[in-house]
């Protein structure tokens, strides 16, 4: 997987990522950085660390981050997911269309201690693009792409403007919630296999909530009364 930018390298390694390459056109900038924003690592990004020319590294990853920083680790594995009991929800992102949208919910979850994503639909949430969003947090959360039918087990929470209030129910701790996209909602295959529909509060008027804004709330609701 492509990890580009310091931040995204710093969270994957603190999380036990497989780093198998670290490129750098500044490596003594890296250094510095390190030593001010993660000085756990300092010693250890400095010694991954290889130095190649501006040229090449424009040529391997032409819109590289501004902090210099390109890598390459492995997938981990994401059979957490499926692994029952569980200690914390899974969140269902339903056909997501936003790759950043995907990387923030990434983030929500592993600030949370969610178990993982998962999103069904085409976009890969692996793609760089969405690794790039969490910052690098895809290792610390186990994150797949499945179809409908193949989500870890668990009851099933659906978002949805027509369910229950939040507020007024408890979310247990090995749920899965899930989230459609904002233009379409829900696919019809999770609707139906949802165990119960869930709803955030909104004001009158307001059509709907950025999906990660969403996320956070449900995953707050659990955490809160989790935490209480």
């Amino acid at each position: 997987m492509l990890l580009d930018g310091f931040h995204a390298v710093k969270h994957a390694m603190r999380f036990g990522a497989d780093l198998r390459l670290l490129l750098t056109s500044d490596r003594a900038a890296v250094r510095a950085l390190a030593e001010k924003l993660a000085p756990d690592l300092a010693a250890a990004l400095d010694a991954a660390a290889v130095e190649v020319s501006p040229e090449t590294q424009r040529r391997l990853v032409p819109k590289a981050d501004p902090t210099g920083v390109v890598a390459l680790a492995g997938r981990p594995d994401d059979s957490r997911l499926w692994t029952v009991p569980r200690r914390a929800p899974v969140v269902v992102l339903d056909q997501p269309r936003n790759l950043g949208n995907v990387g923030a919910v990434v983030r929500l979850a592993a600030g949370f201690g969610a178990t993982g994503v998962v999103t069904t639909g085409d976009l890969d949430p692996w793609h760089p693009n969405a690794v790039r969003g969490s910052a690098g947090l895809h290792f610390a959360v186990a994150v797949a792409g499945r179809a409908p039918t193949d989500l870890p087990a668990g009851p099933l929470l659906a978002f949805d403007p027509d369910g229950e209030d939040i507020r007024s129910i408890a979310v247990p701790d090995d749920a899965l919630l899930a989230f459609g996209s904002e233009r379409r909602g829900l696919s019809p295959e999770v609707r139906a296999a949802a165990d119960r529909l869930v709803a955030v509060p909104m004001r009158a008027g307001v059509s709907s909530f950025n999906l990660a804004t969403t996320v956070a709330m449900g995953l707050f609701h659990w955490w809160s009364h989790r935490a209480a």
